[in-house]
C-alpha cells in the first residue's frame, strides 16, 4: 500500500460528500498515509438519458483496473448486480435511512399531494409505486441530481420530487424533507442508503484497512439485497425493491416485483442466517420467479 491513497468518486455534490465521509474516517485510523478524492466522469453523468447501474460506475472501474485510483467509493445501489471480478466489495459503513422522501413545493407541503399532481421521478420502481399508491398521481420523468430535482419543485416545475431520504440528508437538506413515504408501499432499491467501498482484488493491506469501516449489518443486508436482484436479473429499469433487516445473527429480506402501472406486484418474505445473506436474498428472488416474477418483468417495457 502506497503513501497516497487515490480515492475514486463521481464529481456530483451527493458523491463528493459521501467520499468525504469516507476520506474522514480513512484519515483517522491512518494518519500517516495522504488520501485525496479523485473525481470521474461516468457516462451516467454525462448523458442523463442513461442511468442503470453501470452508467453510474463505467469510468471509475476503468481508473481503478488502470491504477490510477485505488480505491472506489460508490452509493452501493449503483453497482452492478455482478462485480467484476477483478474487484471486490471491501465495506459498507453504517446505513443511513433507506426509506423515499417528498420534497413539495411550499404552498403543497400543508395540505399534501392534491388529486392529479405531477410528481417527478425517473425510476422505474418509484413510478409504480406511485401509481399503485396514488393511481390518480400525474407521474413525470425528471432525471438529475438531488440539488436539480428539488430546484424543479422549486420552480414550480412539478409538485412533488420523489427522494431517497438518505441522499437529502447526506446533503444536510433534512429540512426540505415534506413526507417520508410508508415503508409498506414503498420497499426501497436494493441497497438504497448504503455505501459501498470497493477494490482491486490483490491488495491485503488496503483491504485490511478499509475494511475496518466495515459496518457488518449494513454489508449483511446489502449482499442479501443485491443477490435478490441479481436473482431476478434486475437493474435500475427493473420495477422491484428489497429490503433487509438484521436482527442478530437472524436476516429478514422484504422483496417486490411490479407491473410498470403497478397494478400488479409480487411480494415475499425471506429468512435466513446472516452467515449466508447471497442465499437468503436469492432463494426469495427464485421464490418470486416461480410464483410468476418473470411475466411481470416482461411487461416491463
Amino acid at each position: 500500500m502506497s503513501e497516497r491513497i487515490r480515492v475514486g468518486t463521481r464529481r456530483s455534490t451527493l458523491a463528493r460528500a459521501q467520499t468525504d465521509t469516507v476520506l474522514r474516517k480513512l484519515r483517522r485510523l491512518a494518519p500517516s498515509r495522504t488520501f485525496e478524492a479523485v473525481g470521474v466522469d461516468t457516462s451516467g453523468d454525462q448523458d442523463r438519458s442513461v442511468g442503470s447501474s453501470p452508467d453510474f460506475t463505467d469510468a471509475i472501474d476503468r481508473a481503478l483496473v488502470k491504477g490510477e485510483i485505488d480505491l472506489a467509493v460508490h452509493s452501493a445501489k449503483d453497482l452492478p448486480v455482478v462485480l467484476d471480478r477483478r474487484f471486490a466489495l471491501w465495506a459498507s459503513p453504517p446505513r443511513v435511512d433507506p426509506r423515499d422522501c417528498l420534497v413539495m413545493g411550499s404552498d403543497r407541503a400543508a395540505a399534501g399531494l392534491v388529486r392529479g399532481a405531477r410528481v417527478g421521478s425517473s425510476s422505474s420502481r418509484r413510478r409504480a409505486q406511485l401509481l399503485r399508491w396514488r393511481p390518480d398521481l400525474t407521474v413525470l420523468e425528471v432525471r438529475g441530481n438531488v440539488d436539480t430535482r428539488i430546484s424543479r419543485v422549486r420552480a414550480g416545475d412539478i409538485d412533488a420530487a420523489i427522494l431517497a431520504v438518505a441522499g437529502v440528508r447526506r446533503l444536510g437538506r433534512s429540512k426540505e424533507i415534506s413526507q417520508i413515504l410508508p415503508g409498506d408501499d414503498f420497499v426501497p432499491a436494493p441497497a438504497q442508503g448504503a455505501l459501498a467501498i470497493v477494490g482491486r482484488e490483490g491488495d491485503p493491506e488496503l483491504a485490511r484497512l478499509v475494511r475496518r469501516l466495515n459496518h457488518a449489518p449494513t454489508l449483511t443486508a446489502v449482499r442479501a439485497e443485491r443477490a435478490f436482484a441479481g436473482a431476478l436479473g434486475g437493474d435500475c429499469e427493473v420495477p422491484l425493491g428489497c429490503v433487509a433487516t438484521v436482527r442478530g445473527a437472524s436476516l429478514s429480506v422484504v422483496g417486490e416485483v411490479l407491473t410498470p402501472d403497478g397494478r400488479t406486484r409480487l411480494r415475499g418474505i425471506g429468512t435466513g442466517r446472516t452467515s449466508s445473506p447471497e442465499s437468503v436474498g436469492a432463494a426469495l428472488g427464485r421464490q418470486l420467479l416461480d410464483r410468476g416474477a418473470d411475466e411481470l418483468l416482461r411487461k416491463r417495457r
